[in-house]
């Protein structure tokens, strides 16, 4: 006859509440007599009073335990409920995993199975459909995952960091920039856009602060030597950017139509300086970063949008409609000839 103390018991009807059962899925006591014998066989015969103390133990524990009963003299039916995540946060996290470029396709299956552990059994069946998404820009290293904790570890430590940087060439091989030369930098921030994950750092060689996509940084190692922390916004340096280029931060004023107000706020914030010009204009004041990434994002718009200043901004802007009109226009006439 199997024989278990009463510490295996309790144990194993808590691993079991946790697991299996939820607010669609309780448990009388005879259906717990039932899964103690399906698992234990059928000989081991557990006391009905004894499981309604471990019940009540578990309880006085602070472990979740709900009791529903319909009325006087009906069964009393038994579930852990109370989970600290609930499904559709779970959903969520699920989705930010599998929708993260950086993470690698098996990471996903192991860190999407973990998350499931969180709930029930049940549950986490009706998690099975992730979001669809082309997994073939998902990353094939893990290099990124190890870099983000080793970074998260320097700039809490306040340790300089050192690393190698490049980029994929036409021919799809990683070339190192600087022929491999060592980027010394003082971590100040980790951010995740644009479906990257970046490191904002002080970099000394230009004196000046920059940032970096992670899956391009080889290399990665926290030295030795420490630096005195200065407070950053992470927030305000990434507001300031147009798709993580980098360049040198000036006011700036845009003329838009009234129609783009809300890709406006979505990129400035409800805060954005924003004027009304006439019934179908509005004028944004901002400062940000200019760079090849504000000229691509202006022209965006196409003639719902109209750099005012600076001048250096707008000569750059109508540079590269000069240039697309001779790529479409221009060399297609030629082509006509």
């Amino acid at each position: 006859m199997v024989k278990i103390n009463n510490k295996q018991r309790l144990l194993k009807l808590m691993e079991w509440f946790r697991e299996e059962t939820d607010e669609s899925n309780q448990w009388t006591i005879d259906d717990i007599i039932s899964k103690f014998q399906s698992f234990y066989g059928e000989e081991y015969k557990p006391n009905k009073n004894s499981l309604k103390d471990d019940i009540e133990n578990l309880i006085e524990a602070n472990f979740d335990i709900t009791i529903n009963q319909e009325k006087e003299g009906m069964p009393k039916y038994y579930s852990h409920q109370y989970r600290l995540f609930e499904p559709y946060e779970l959903r969520m996290l699920i989705d930010a995993v599998v929708s993260a470029r950086f993470i690698t396709k098996e990471e996903t299956k192991s860190l999407t199975r973990k998350i499931k552990t969180l709930t029930s059994q049940q549950q986490a069946k009706r998690l099975q459909n992730e979001i669809l998404i082309d997994t073939s820009i998902k990353s094939k290293s893990k290099l990124v995952r190890l870099a983000i904790h080793d970074l998260h570890e320097a700039i809490t430590e306040k340790r300089i960091v050192t690393f190698q940087y490049g980029r994929y060439n036409v021919d799809k091989q990683f070339v190192l920039s600087h022929e491999g030369a060592l980027y010394k930098v003082k971590p100040l921030a980790l951010t995740w856009a644009h479906d990257f994950y970046y490191l904002i750092a002080y970099y000394f060689e230009a004196d000046e602060i920059r940032h970096y996509r992670m899956d391009r940084m080889r290399n990665v190692q926290a030295t030795e030597e420490a630096f005195v922390y200065e407070a950053f916004d992470v927030g305000k340096y990434v507001q300031s950017t147009f798709n993580m280029f980098a360049g040198q931060a000036d006011w700036i004023k845009i003329r838009f139509k009234n129609e783009l107000i809300n890709v406006i706020i979505d990129k400035f914030g409800h805060e954005a300086d924003i004027q009304k010009d006439g019934e179908e204009h509005f004028i944004l004041s901002a400062k940000a970063i200019v760079s090849d990434g504000l000229v691509n994002w202006t022209l965006n718009f196409g003639c719902k949008a109209e750099v005012v200043q600076p001048n250096a901004l707008r000569e750059r802007v109508e540079q590269e409609v000069k240039n697309m009109y001779r790529l479409y226009i221009v060399d297609k006439e030629k082509a006509g000839d």
